[in-house]
């Protein structure tokens, strides 16, 4: 009896081990189906995948913090082709009505109505028209690119250049559509002064810094 409960004890032992490890091995052996590798990328058309895409927008408030918002729900299309990188054309639509930020007087105040009839808001207004970016030249170095297009932010447009970098790509799971898929980061800055928003400058930085995270499905 005794031998017979060493035994189990040492099979134990050694089983339970097993049994932790099998499913972290497993999980390890599982990989993300996007993936930082270029050889990924097939050339054609893409739409933007709203509920990934985000831009954020950060000011200096007072000069004691930066503050940052996102806006979010992005449409628009993207034209790639891997082999010829500066033929890339993309065309995107930022809805400024949507705008978010942590603090919901903030938020409100962003889209407040002009104080005085026939007046100015002091940002963006009731309904404000939404932004589109629109690009003119892409200049790519591998896995990053220079580009530049047209901003047209509150009824005025400007050029803007973005520094974009390659993110991942892949084939998205079937539960979630399967198509083929890439993304993006990229960096800019603008004045907003620039674009007809002036609002409490300098206490509030005039310029914005936009940090942006784009996925683009493949049609």
């Amino acid at each position: 009896m005794r031998v017979r409960l060493i035994a189990l004890a040492a099979t134990l032992a050694i089983a339970a081990p097993l049994a932790i490890a099998a499913p972290l091995v497993a999980q390890q052996a599982m990989q993300t189906p996007g993936q930082k590798n270029p050889a990924l990328v097939t050339a054609g058309s893409y739409t933007a995948d709203p509920g990934h895409t985000l831009v954020e927008w950060t000011v200096d408030h007072l000069g004691f913090t930066p503050y940052f918002g996102l806006f979010g729900d992005v449409s628009g299309t993207l034209t790639l082709d891997p082999k010829n990188l500066s033929a890339a054309k993309v065309d995107v639509t930022i809805p400024v009505s949507k705008v978010t930020t942590a603090s919901a007087g903030l938020t409100a105040h962003l889209l407040h109505a002009p104080k005085e009839a026939g007046g100015k808001p002091d940002f963006f207004g009731a309904n404000p028209a939404d932004a589109r970016f629109v690009s003119t030249r892409v200049v790519a170095t591998g896995q990053t690119a220079k580009v530049t297009g047209n901003l047209t932010l509150n009824g005025v447009t400007k050029p803007v250049t973005l520094d974009a970098s390659f993110y991942g790509a892949g084939k998205a799971p079937e539960q979630m559509g399967g198509k083929e898929a890439i993304g993006f980061e990229a960096k800019g800055v603008i004045k907003r002064s620039d674009f007809g928003v002036a609002y409490g400058i300098p206490m509030v930085s005039d310029e914005v810094k936009l940090k942006i995270v784009a996925a683009f499905n493949k049609n």
